[in-house]
């Protein structure tokens, strides 16, 4: 069952995963059989040790960025966050769209961003 405490506590595991790049920390995000969708319409990342690897492969160095966020919906199956990443030279806008398991893991999460320094 997914709640606001249960995202807060996700997305602050998240960060900590994103500033640490520490390999045991973004494996418990996501449950053993997850899907990361790293965009929508890209194939998904499947299953823990994959989303670890190319996780890692795509890295942000710590203190490289800022992240902040607001949840837009929460219910029992889904939860829909706003955010910002900002990073020296670009700001994307955020829109993750994440599924918790009953354990408070990930068992699917899309990411879609914007680049705002790119008309539209």
């Amino acid at each position: 069952m997914t709640s606001l405490d249960a995202v807060t506590a996700w997305i602050e595991k998240y960060q900590a995963a994103w500033a640490s790049n520490d390999p045991e920390q973004i494996g418990n995000l996501f449950a053993e059989d997850a899907a990361y969708y790293p965009e929508p319409y890209a194939p998904p990342w499947r299953g823990r040790d994959h989303i670890v690897e190319q996780w890692l492969a795509r890295r942000d160095d710590p203190g490289t960025w800022q992240f902040e966020w607001h949840p837009l919906i929460v219910t029992e199956d889904l939860a829909i966050i706003e955010g910002q990443t900002i990073y020296p030279t670009v700001r994307y806008s955020n829109l993750w769209v994440l599924r918790l398991d009953r354990s408070g893991q990930a068992r699917q999460f899309t990411e879609w961003w914007m680049d705002q320094s790119k008309p539209s």
